[in-house]
């Protein structure tokens, strides 16, 4: 049982953190100093990503493709 679980982790947490990283860059370092702010960045990015993803379903396109161009067209 532990093993399916690590595999359905594997593919669902890991490639979305991936993902993520990739289109707010942030892989490395986050553009901010502190905790605070760099939560406040965090949070921000990840309700970007849930409106972005939201936008896309209501107009029926592909969730996973072209994600950031879509992010730096807004």
């Amino acid at each position: 049982m532990r093993r399916v679980f690590h595999r359905l982790r594997s593919r669902a947490v890991e490639n979305w953190n991936g993902q993520f990283k990739a289109i707010f860059e942030c892989g490395d370092r986050v553009p901010t100093r502190g905790l605070v702010a760099t939560r406040r960045f965090v949070l921000g990015a990840v309700l970007v990503y849930q409106l972005l993803l939201l936008h896309r379903l209501a107009r029926g396109a592909d969730l996973r493709v072209g994600l950031k161009p879509c992010l730096r067209a807004a």
